[in-house]
C-alpha cells in the first residue's frame, strides 16, 4: 500500500508541474504576444493623433524658435517602422530606450546613437521572440531590402546592405557612429537593427546594417518602397 501511495503521490505532482510548464508555455507564446500587440497598436495610435494635431518634428521646433530638435523621451515612441520584407501589414512603433518595459511595446532606439535620419548610426533593437515577435523573420533580410521609418514629418527609406550578421552581446561596436564590421569605410546616415540570436535564446546578436537611400515629406505620399 504504502509503495501504492508513493507511485500516486508523485505522479499526481508530474501532472501537476507538467499543468504549470503548459500553461508557462502558452503565457510566454500567447499571452505575452497579445498584451504585446495591444500596447504596439496603442502606441503607433497615439502617435497618428499626435500627428494629426499639432506641428510635427522640425516644425515644432521652428515654432518654438529653438534651433535643436527636441530629445526623444525615454520610454516614448517617436517613429513607425515598415519593413516590406517582414510583410505589407508588419508595422512597429519605435521607442526611446532600450528598457525591457520598453521592449515590450514596441522597437527600442539605443539611447546614445544618432537621431533618425541623422549623420551617423541610428541604431534600434527589438525581441526575436515573445512580446509580439517583431523580429521573428529577422534573419530573412536581404541586401537592398527597405526600411522605412517616419516621424510623421519625413520618410526615411534605408536599405540593407549585407545579410545579418552574428556576433555575441558584448560586441558593442555594431552601434558605433561607423559600425565595425559593417563595411562602411567612413562617417553618413545609417541604421542598426539588433535581435537576439538562437531565435529562442539569447547567447548571441544579429545585426543588420542599412544605409540612408531617400528621403520624403510625409505631404507628398508615401514612399515607392510602400507601394508594392
Amino acid at each position: 500500500m504504502r509503495v501504492r501511495l508513493v507511485i500516486r503521490t508523485l505522479s499526481e505532482a508530474c501532472l501537476t508541474v507538467g499543468t504549470v510548464i503548459v500553461l508557462f508555455v502558452v503565457y510566454i507564446l500567447y499571452w505575452t504576444g497579445v498584451r504585446a500587440d495591444r500596447a504596439m497598436d496603442g502606441e503607433i495610435d497615439r502617435l497618428q493623433d499626435r500627428w494629426a494635431t499639432g506641428p510635427v518634428g522640425g516644425a515644432a521646433t521652428a515654432a518654438q524658435g529653438r534651433a535643436e530638435p527636441r530629445p526623444y523621451r525615454d520610454g516614448s515612441s517617436f517613429a513607425i517602422m515598415y519593413i516590406p520584407r517582414f510583410g505589407t501589414d508588419w508595422v512597429k512603433p519605435v521607442l526611446e530606450g532600450t528598457a525591457t518595459d520598453t521592449l515590450k511595446k514596441g522597437l527600442g532606439h539605443y539611447a546614445r546613437t544618432a537621431r533618425l535620419g541623422a549623420r551617423g548610426n541610428f541604431a534600434v533593437a527589438g525581441h526575436r521572440r515573445t512580446y509580439g515577435d517583431p523580429f521573428k523573420d529577422f534573419p530573412r533580410l536581404r541586401p537592398g531590402d527597405a526600411v522605412v521609418l517616419t516621424d510623421g514629418a519625413t520618410w526615411y527609406t534605408y536599405r540593407i546592405d549585407q545579410r545579418p550578421y552574428r556576433t555575441l552581446p558584448t560586441d558593442v561596436g555594431v552601434i558605433d557612429p561607423v559600425p565595425r564590421k559593417s563595411g562602411f569605410r567612413g562617417p553618413g546616415r545609417y541604421l542598426t537593427l539588433t535581435t537576439c540570436e538562437p531565435e529562442w535564446g539569447h547567447s548571441h546578436r544579429l545585426i543588420a546594417w542599412a544605409h540612408l537611400d531617400a528621403t520624403r515629406p510625409v505631404t507628398e505620399g508615401k514612399p515607392e518602397a510602400l507601394l508594392h
